[in-house]
């Protein structure tokens, strides 16, 4: 539940438009639901941090992330709101599986992100967070913070294919990168492109390591120590392959700007 919609049902009570047990009804597990004796669905989420909880696919059977969805999907009808319910890391094996308990259930196979997305799903923040990969083989990941930025309702650019093994393909796109409020920059190997990206841009910039690599790259951590030791000041760094994290962090941003802004305006 955000804040809009829990302060539209207490002004609703406060004038005699919806009873108290009606109320009660809509607030059932406000803070968090049980769902069997595997999980605890924080429905308060959103309204500490602005975004609703997701769920995380590894580990889970198919038969609890469908009982997770439902119970999401419930509690949103039970409040009347209209937002995306994520589950990252579902493998297209385990899609076939949702999907024939939840036909409605959408599938990103690049970003291996399973969701139910409204119908008139569009950006309802200001601001554009802009998505590079240095290469092809770091579209998992760039595309989980696409897709994630996306259904968090914020507005998102795609560069791919842009690492440093040829700059002046980046160098071709120096207004992508003018353009954008928020570089979320993905990349493996040596990991060197962030610094690049933070020497030309002026807005955040936050750098995601991925596992691409050859074996001293370590499954990543050879270009996770590169962007922390950057010589670039004020680059954000994730962990290895976190692109849901950065997108976040991302909206956080935005989100943040956005608030300060309506601030000074007032």
């Amino acid at each position: 539940m955000d804040r809009l919609k829990l302060q539209n049902l207490l002004e609703s009570i406060a004038i005699g438009q919806t009873t108290v047990n009606t109320a009660l009804d809509k607030l059932q597990h406000f803070g968090f639901e049980p769902v069997g004796e595997f999980a605890k669905i924080d429905h308060h989420r959103s309204l500490r941090n602005g975004f609703p909880e997701v769920i995380w696919g590894t580990g889970k059977t198919p038969e609890q992330i469908v009982q997770i969805i439902q119970a999401m999907q419930r509690k949103n009808r039970e409040i009347d709101q209209d937002i995306p319910i994520m589950a990252t890391l579902i493998e297209p094996e385990v899609f076939t599986q949702l999907q024939a308990q939840i036909p409605e259930l959408k599938y990103y196979q690049t970003a291996r992100i399973g969701a139910l997305v409204p119908e008139n799903l569009a950006p309802k923040y200001p601001g554009l967070i802009t998505v590079i990969s240095a290469g092809t083989a770091d579209l998992p990941i760039a595309e989980q913070a696409a897709v994630t930025a996306e259904l968090s309702g914020f507005r998102v650019n795609r560069l791919w294919d842009v690492g440093v093994a040829g700059i002046h393909r980046l160098l071709d796109n120096l207004q992508v990168i003018a353009e954008a409020d928020v570089l979320i920059v993905v990349a493996g190997m040596e990991g060197a492109l962030p610094s690049v990206v933070g020497g030309l841009a002026d807005c955040p910039v936050i750098a995601v390591p991925t596992s691409v690599g050859y074996g001293a790259s370590f499954n990543g951590l050879a270009a996770l120590l590169t962007m922390l030791n950057s010589c670039v000041s004020g680059i954000g760094v994730m962990n290895i392959d976190n692109g849901f994290g950065a997108a976040i962090l991302a909206g956080q941003i935005l989100r943040t700007a956005h608030k300060l802004k309506l601030t000074v305006d007032s």
